[in-house]
C-alpha cells in the first residue's frame, strides 16, 4: 500500500460502526473540525485508524461546497496521519474517528491542515494515556 494513501479499509461506514462510534467516542472541537474519536484494542485484519469526514447540509446548501470541504479534510488526514498511525500500532489499539466540519464558511486549506494536526496530536495523546 503506498506511504500516503487513504484506501478504502481505512474508510469508516456502515450505520452500527458509525452509531457505535457517536454513542461510545469522546468528542472535542478543533474549530473548525468536531472530532469523536473512540479507541479500542486492535482488531485482526483491520487498519489501526478509521476515519470519516462529514460537512452539514444545514450549513452549507449547494453540494459544491461541501464535497470540497471533504476533499480538503480528507487531504489534510491523508499527508498527516503517519505519527498516528505509528503510535496506535506500537500500542495495539485502534481509532474510529469522526471529523465535522462546525464552520460557517469555506476556510482555506492552510488553516484546515494546520487544525487537523492538532486534531490528530490530540487523539495520540489520548492514546498514549494509560
Amino acid at each position: 500500500m503506498p506511504l500516503n494513501s487513504f484506501a478504502k479499509p481505512e474508510h469508516l461506514y456502515g450505520q452500527k460502526t458509525i452509531g457505535h462510534l457517536f454513542a461510545e467516542g469522546k468528542s472535542f472541537i478543533a474549530y473548525p473540525l468536531r472530532v469523536t474519536c473512540l479507541l479500542a484494542p486492535q482488531e485482526a485484519g483491520q487498519p489501526p485508524v478509521r476515519v470519516m469526514v462529514s460537512v452539514p447540509k444545514k450549513r452549507f446548501k449547494r453540494a459544491v461546497k461541501r464535497n470540497r470541504l471533504k476533499r480538503l479534510m480528507r487531504e489534510a488526514y491523508r499527508l498527516n496521519k503517519h505519527p498516528l498511525h505509528a503510535c496506535l500500532v506500537v500500542r495495539g489499539q485502534q481509532a474510529h474517528i469522526a471529523f465535522q466540519y462546525v464552520a460557517d464558511e469555506v476556510l482555506e486549506y492552510a488553516y484546515i491542515e494546520k487544525k487537523m494536526v492538532k486534531a490528530l496530536q490530540t487523539i495520540q495523546e489520548k492514546a498514549e494515556q494509560p
